[in-house]
């Protein structure tokens, strides 16, 4: 009996302990009280007629369907003008200001020719588009409310961190007014939306429909804009991905303003610093942003910015990843002049540049004239083997047969070997190389000189400017003995 006792109080012991390293789970309740009259239902419909579910967010709802009347018994028949045969998606919103504007998922309302926000209340009103932003998937929209509404406080998320418990509440399925919960499983996540991408990744609970809703942390200021989820089944797996509160605001912020959005541009294209580039650049370590190339007359060349040279430092804010400089560069305001920081030839320079203003549109490339038609003759060869590669010089013939501009200079490579280390660092035949080890290569024998002098050297990698169908970049290979 009394070893049955003491068992007993062992377990209770340790049951106490574990109560005081995991502390009980917060309770939501007070908190989604507070913040439910501040989301709303968004539903969109087209000019056209369809019986097939979006592709973004939404779900269509057939004639017949089970979900047709569902639908009408949700909204308890208020819905004004709107075919159920043209809705074109669901989603999420939330008010941004007491006057009626609302903020959600640019794909929420892209196409659409109508759209409808149902409060919580169960009001329904027609909604107009003041601004969007594709980049970002941002959109704001404005209803005229009967009365002054409740909009979201917003919090740095600058501030969020790995393990925090978020809330999310939206309209998963056209269900609306649901509240998830989670935490924050990791920050500035990539997933090739956009070219700012720096998503909230959770595990909270979101599904179809919750596009466009808020995140919020535990005292009930947003932090995020649910976008976008992970999911092979269409439902949820616990992968979601949430635009930062901050992004968010700065975007709100510029459409308030001016119904569109004015980025700022330096006029480069850039790439990640490998370790391999760091190495052949004379960086003790990866991170900057390497200059691919700087457009004529744009800021940065105006600057003294050359290809070559790796942004360091962006208005005294350090560059830890690449990614990283184009959401910055965006976010100044345009004309304003910034230092900015690089790396050359072997030492930093400190420099000044005049933020321009980027286009509605980023431009695309450049697209000349075909060179003029000439019979293919044969080729002129040269194998690089310790590279992997095979090139030749660039005649009208080869231009046109791999559409090649003729503003193009450099080498053609023309066979790749597999296996290579050039084949694994995505150099494919059409490729030019404009440079080697920073100079100049015209024709195979200039190639041919730059690794040979690499050699002596004794350089691990050759850095190569490589002109191509993915861009003008840098490409370190290392060559085998």
């Amino acid at each position: 009996m009394k070893k049955l006792v003491l068992l007993v109080c062992l377990l209770s012991v340790g049951m106490y302990q574990n109560a005081l390293a995991y502390p009980a789970l917060p309770g939501f309740a007070d908190v989604a009280e507070k913040l439910l009259p501040s989301v709303v239902s968004v539903t969109t419909s087209s000019n056209q007629d369809t019986d097939a579910p979006s592709a973004d967010d939404g779900e269509a709802f057939p004639p017949g369907s089970p979900y047709e009347e569902f639908f009408r018994q949700f909204f308890d028949g208020n819905v004004p003008d709107v075919d159920l045969r043209r809705i074109a998606s669901m989603g999420s919103g939330f008010i941004v200001n007491a006057d009626g504007y609302i903020l959600t998922n640019n794909h929420v309302i892209e196409g659409s020719s109508d759209i409808l926000v149902t409060m919580y209340d169960g009001a329904v009103y027609k909604a107009e588009i003041v601004g969007r932003d594709k980049k970002t998937d941002i959109a704001l929209i404005k209803i005229k409310p009967k009365k002054k509404l409740v909009p979201v406080e917003f919090a740095n998320s600058d501030k969020l961190r790995v393990g925090d418990w978020v809330l999310a509440i939206g309209n998963p399925y056209g269900l609306g007014n649901t509240v998830t919960a989670g935490i924050v499983s990791a920050r500035a996540r990539d997933i090739q939306a956009g070219p700012y991408d720096d998503f909230i990744q959770t595990d909270v609970s979101i599904n179809r429909g919750n596009s466009g809703g808020p995140l919020f942390n535990t005292e009930g200021k947003l932090v995020g804009v649910n976008t976008a989820i992970f999911s092979p089944s269409g439902g949820s797996v616990g992968i979601s991905f949430a635009i930062p509160a901050n992004m968010a605001k700065w975007v709100l912020d510029n459409l308030l303003k001016d119904g569109k959005i004015r980025r700022g541009k330096l006029g480069v294209k850039v790439q990640s610093v490998t370790e391999e580039i760091a190495e052949t650049l004379g960086l003790k370590a990866k991170g900057g942003a390497l200059v691919a190339s700087v457009e004529a007359d744009g800021s940065a060349a105006k600057a003294g910015i050359e290809p070559g040279d790796v942004i360091l430092k962006f208005n005294g804010v350090q560059i830890t990843a690449m990614r990283n400089l184009p959401r910055m560069v965006a976010e100044t305001p345009v004309g304003r002049t910034v230092p900015v920081i690089i790396w050359r030839e072997g030492k930093e320079k400190s420099l000044k540049v005049s933020v321009d203003e980027m286009p509605d549109e980023d431009a695309g490339r450049i697209n000349p004239e075909e060179a003029k038609k000439t019979p293919v003759t044969a080729l002129e060869v040269l194998p690089l083997d310790t590279l992997g590669i095979a090139v030749a010089k660039l005649t009208p013939a080869l231009r046109e047969r791999y559409k090649v501009s003729r503003f193009v200079s450099g080498v053609l490579i023309v066979e790749v070997k597999i296996g290579s280390d050039a084949a694994a660092k995505g150099l494919k035949a059409g490729d030019v190389i404009s440079e080697m080890n920073r100079s100049e290569v015209q024709v195979p024998e200039d190639a041919e000189k730059q690794l040979a002098k690499a050699k002596e050297n004794g350089a691990k990698s050759i850095l190569m400017l490589v002109d191509g169908p993915l861009g003008l970049r840098f490409v370190a290979v290392k060559p085998t003995s």
